[in-house]
């Protein structure tokens, strides 16, 4: 019987760099697609064979914005992957999008090569707020890319959002949070904005020119997961919601400790006990990869004490969090004895909460998430 694996497939190009954005992306770099995905599908065709061990269940394109490159580029990238992976006929296939990054053309050129799933960046309703942080896009434009999309025949999407950003009120957010929700797409996540060194925002809020209301953040966050769940959306980890049963099975993939290979510019992987990452300079990622040199920059075999810690603070990120008995299954031992005085101190703090088995983050332990899994890396 094979093995599940997924697929992580990083494109670097995107129009503009948004404010908060301190991903591995570029803007004004149209000249280095064509070469950057003659390298790509290069790598893929050089990675070792696995077709006899694995099963790819899922693939996710991330970026940058994906389909902010011709859509040739993706067709021929999924090409290649078939050609050199077992792919399930039903595996989960996600890429990341813009709105007013593609057409029905591209739509129509995705889901025929096999993509199934589609998440699309809004991060908030309000025009003036967009435009505040570097966005190309208006919400009159996400919604007409949200229309083509299901015009298409996409039945899973995703909507990204942001709360917590320069200027946005409660008010704000309750209306991107509806307007949002009377679309009913299949998933939503909303994130926390988190400035990262050397971006806009960052410097922005160095130079006071706004600042973090962590009160209203959290309004906002717990705002989101009532509002969310009483319109029919599940919370199933700290930032992510669903519909039943419409998960992101790639995300739950890193969540559950589960082996993943990571293809393209600064791309990471998890497969067979190994870490290990990608070149970052686009122009030496290139080079090695012409001359057969290899790109990995760093590699690391994890200890079994590595693995269960990874499992812990990866576990409870999941909001039903993590159950001893898979524990068990894995290690040969209980988390319970393993992180004995971890546990005991968190419950008594009120961070986690214990019952039959399962350990999870308590409300308290939500607002410290960070601090909770911070706690079983330390000796």
């Amino acid at each position: 019987m094979l093995k599940d694996l997924s697929l992580y497939i990083h494109i670097p190009f995107c129009k503009q760099k948004c404010y908060y954005c301190d991903f591995l992306s570029f803007s004004n770099e149209e000249d280095t697609v064509s070469i950057y995905f003659d390298a790509l599908n290069r790598e893929i065709n050089n990675t070792p064979n696995t077709k006899d061990e694995y099963l790819v269940k899922t693939i996710f394109i991330g970026g940058g914005t994906p389909t902010y490159v011709h859509f040739k580029y993706i067709i021929k990238v999924i090409e290649t992957i078939k050609n050199n992976f077992s792919v399930d006929p039903e595996a989960e296939i996600s890429i990341e999008s813009n709105p007013g990054t593609c057409n029905i053309d591209s739509l129509y050129a995705y889901k025929n090569i096999g993509i199934n799933r589609l998440s699309i960046g809004l991060q908030c309703w309000q025009n003036n707020l967009l435009k505040n942080i570097g966005r190309i896009h208006t919400h009159e434009e996400f919604v007409n890319s949200y229309i083509n999309a299901k015009q298409v025949g996409f039945t899973n999407i995703n909507i990204d959002l942001i709360f917590g950003l320069p200027n946005q009120s409660i008010s704000h957010w309750m209306e991107t949070l509806y307007e949002v929700c009377k679309l009913e797409p299949t998933h939503l996540s909303c994130y926390s904005l988190k400035l990262e060194e050397g971006t806009v925002l960052y410097k922005s809020n160095l130079s006071n020119q706004f600042t973090i209301d962590e009160e209203l953040d959290r309004h906002m966050y717990y705002y989101s997961i009532e509002y969310l769940n009483n319109s029919g959306y599940y919370q199933y980890e700290i930032s992510n919601f669903a519909k039943p049963n419409m998960e992101c099975n790639h995300n739950l993939v890193y969540w559950e400790l589960k082996p993943y290979i990571g293809l393209g510019l600064g791309a990471h992987s998890y497969f067979e006990g190994y870490r290990y990452s990608n070149e970052e300079n686009i122009k030496q990622y290139i080079h090695k990869i012409q001359n057969g040199d290899t790109i990995n920059t760093a590699k690391m075999l994890l200890s079994v004490e590595d693995m269960k810690a990874e499992f812990i603070f990866l576990g409870l990120r999941k909001i039903h969090g993590i159950y001893d008995k898979f524990y068990r299954r894995m290690f040969n031992s209980s988390f319970f004895d393993d992180y004995e005085k971890e546990i005991n101190q968190l419950v008594k703090e009120d961070y986690i909460i214990i019952t039959d088995g399962n350990l999870k983050l308590s409300k308290k332990g939500l607002d410290f998430a960070n601090f909770v899994f911070m706690s079983f890396l330390n000796d």
